[in-house]
């Protein structure tokens, strides 16, 4: 089954921001783990978030965090963040349960 891929936009302006290269790997990696299986759980790359109802997943990417949620068949990405700024983000961003 293929997922939808929905960016939002502060999430592309952040994306943009990246070098050439951190962005080239970050969108490899985003079509790669959660184009077919976002759901899918591993030791060091895709974790569920306890304790928030959103964002419900995080993707990590070198010193780069992907925060989404799967809904249905999409998976909507709400925020690509560095990994010094990943607590400021949740606490600010992040809904808890």
């Amino acid at each position: 089954m293929h997922f939808e891929i929905i960016v939002a936009p502060d999430a592309v302006a952040s994306l943009r921001r990246l070098d050439a290269r951190t962005r080239s790997e970050v969108r490899d990696q985003i079509e790669l783990h959660l184009r077919h299986e976002p759901a899918k759980v591993s030791k060091s790359r895709i974790k569920r978030l306890r304790g928030l109802r959103q964002p419900q997943y995080r993707l990590r990417v070198g010193e780069i965090r992907v925060y989404y949620d799967v809904v249905g068949a999409d998976v909507h990405i709400l925020a690509i963040v560095e990994k010094q700024q990943t607590y400021e983000w949740l606490s600010e961003r992040g809904t808890p349960e």
